[in-house]
C-alpha cells in the first residue's frame, strides 16, 4: 500500500487503542498510508524531525487532550516549523472553547471520535484540499465560542471614563455618587452606562457588577 498511497498521514494520540482503530480504519482506503504515528506532541515532534522532506505527513490526525502538549499547542508547534501539513483535530471533546482554540491554532478540520470511518475518510479528502470539515455540532459550537470570547473581551473597547464608570458601579455606587465622584453630570453617567450595557452586551447594572468582577476589575478589601 505504501507505494501506491497517494497520501501519507500521521496519528497522534496518546491512547494505542486509538490509534490501532485508526490505522485499521485507513487501510481501506487506498489512497491514504500511515506513515508514522506517536503518543504525544513532544512525540509526535521528534517524529516529525526524523523524517526526510519527501516522507513528511500530507495529515496529520491529533488527539486534542494529551499529557504534555495538548492538541492545540502540538498543531501550532508543527505549523510553525512544516505549514504544509493539515492538521484534522480528532476527540471526544465539544466544548466551544476548545473548538475556538483547535481553529485557531491552525487545524484545518475539527472531526468528533464518534464519526464513522467514511465521515473520517471525508474529512481526510477535504484536509487534502486544504477544505474545512466539521459538523453541525462543531460549526456551532465555534459560533457560540467566538461569540462568549468577544464578550468577554470586550472590555478592550472600553474607554477609560468607562471602565471608571464601570468600577464604581461595581461598588455599588448610585448614578449621583459616580457623577459627584467624577465631577460630571448624571445624564453623563446615564450616557455611559448605556455604551456599558451595549458593549458588554448585558441588560442591568448588577450584570454589569458581576461582569466586573469577573473581569478582576475590582479590588477585594484590604488590598
Amino acid at each position: 500500500m505504501g507505494e501506491t498511497a497517494e497520501y501519507r498521514i500521521m496519528i497522534v494520540d496518546d491512547h494505542d487503542m486509538v490509534r490501532t482503530g485508526l490505522k485499521t480504519y485507513l487501510m481501506l482506503e487506498p489512497k491514504f498510508e500511515v506513515c508514522a504515528e506517536a503518543g504525544s506532541g513532544e512525540e509526535a515532534l521528534k517524529a516529525l524531525e526524523t523524517l526526510e522532506p519527501d516522507r513528511l505527513p500530507h495529515i496529520i490526525l491529533m488527539d486534542l487532550m494529551m499529557p504534555g502538549m495538548d492538541g492545540v499547542e502540538t498543531t501550532r508547534a508543527v505549523l510553525a516549523r512544516w505549514p504544509g501539513i493539515r492538521i484534522v483535530m480528532l476527540t471526544s471533546f465539544l466544548e466551544d472553547d476548545k473548538v475556538v482554540a483547535a481553529v485557531e491554532a491552525g487545524a484545518t478540520s475539527y472531526v468528533l471520535k464518534t464519526v464513522s470511518a467514511e465521515e473520517l475518510i471525508y474529512a481526510l479528502n477535504g484536509a487534502v484540499r486544504g477544505m474545512p470539515v466539521m459538523t453541525s455540532d462543531v460549526s456551532q459550537a465555534l459560533t457560540r465560542g467566538l461569540r462568549q470570547r468577544n464578550a468577554q473581551e470586550a472590555d478592550e473597547g472600553l474607554t477609560e471614563r468607562e471602565k471608571e464608570v464601570l468600577l464604581l458601579i461595581a461598588e455599588g455606587r448610585s448614578n449621583k455618587e459616580i457623577a459627584d465622584e467624577l465631577h460630571i453630570s448624571i445624564k453623563t453617567v446615564k450616557t455611559h452606562v448605556s455604551n456599558l450595557l451595549m458593549k458588554c452586551e448585558l441588560e442591568d447594572r448588577t450584570q454589569l457588577a458581576v461582569y466586573a468582577h469577573r473581569k478582576g476589575l475590582v479590588k477585594s478589601a484590604g488590598r
